[in-house]
């Protein structure tokens, strides 16, 4: 597997993040072979958040991958917290503190190498963060921080008080939901696509050594579904069919490796329980596409260029 530095943690990760959120949809053992096949293959950077199944995703990987200390260091664990479901987002200092020891337990380790805050708060106290934050590392229970879906401003503030970097912010991207490409392109026309809506946050990410992290990387809308294989994007699937024929690769593998290519440097997480379709998502690792591929795949997707 092919790895990347993690903004500017230093630490080594695998281009392709394993997301955790549906693991609790699986039977046990399918989980564990679930988890071992990630392994086997090099992807050994799981993505979880307090929130995901009430807590009970964190437990049931803890149990499929058979956590003790001789596993623990194989592996690089990511949680989220500051969503409190139905209710508020919170990122005040003691629900931080609180999230991350809860996690902690369920994951049956000492440490998180990564914790990111889970959707913007607007009650947000950045010293509250900052001091949240040095308790946490100052006591090994969390190495590196980061955010989630934050803009550039956001980030900003986070880090006028959180002296460790931030080194990650996940965030939304697909073929299909590509504004922050898009804004790009089109910058300066009256297209509808050039609204800016995040603060220019792709360029502020590189410019600050921010790996982003794509979430959702094959889904069109807010949870709308996936498009590939949907009758709603011939025009898209066919190209994508076509690329993945060239190279005898799943239409998975080059909508992967589309996002991969990008010289940003992501790190997309999956979504997938699939055994197969893991192991097609792994493989866009190995494939670079050409410029000519890319923007093919841009454009079939409904995108325009100025």
């Amino acid at each position: 597997m092919r790895t990347i530095k993690l903004g500017s943690s230093g630490l080594d990760v695998p281009v392709i993040a394993v997301g955790c959120m549906r693991i609790n949809s699986i039977e046990k053992a399918e989980a564990a072979r679930f988890v071992e096949t990630a392994l086997e293959n090099g992807a050994n950077f799981f993505d979880h958040a307090d929130i995901y199944g009430g807590g009970t995703c964190e437990k049931i990987f803890a149990g499929a991958i058979g956590m003790k200390a001789s596993v623990r260091e194989k592996v690089i664990l990511q949680s989220k917290c500051g969503i409190r479901p139905g209710k508020a987002f919170d990122f005040s200092k003691d629900h931080i503190l609180q999230s991350v020891d809860q996690s902690l337990a369920r994951l049956k380790t000492e440490y998180l190498d990564v914790l990111l805050l889970h959707r913007p708060d607007a009650l947000v106290e950045p010293e509250e963060v900052a001091e949240a934050f040095g308790i946490l590392n100052a006591s090994g229970k969390v190495r590196h921080f980061g955010v989630s879906n934050q803009n550039p401003q956001q980030i900003r503030l986070l880090q006028k008080y959180v002296k460790l970097p931030l080194v990650a912010n996940q965030l939304q991207f697909s073929i299909t939901n590509a504004t922050m490409v898009s804004a790009g392109i089109l910058v300066n026309t009256e297209n509808e696509k050039a609204v800016d809506r995040d603060g220019g946050i792709l360029d502020f990410c590189r410019l600050n050594d921010i790996t982003i992290q794509p979430w959702s990387p094959f889904q069109h809308g807010f949870f709308k579904g996936v498009f590939l294989g949907n009758k709603d994007f011939p025009e898209l699937n066919a190209k994508i069919d076509e690329i993945a024929k060239k190279y005898k690769v799943s239409n998975t593998t080059i909508a992967l490796a589309w996002i991969l290519r990008h010289p940003a440097k992501m790190q997309p997480v999956t979504g997938t329980m699939n055994v197969s379709r893991l192991k097609d998502c792994i493989k866009a690792t190995s494939i670079t596409l050409s410029r000519d591929e890319w923007y093919e795949i841009y454009l079939a997707a409904g995108n325009i260029l100025p």
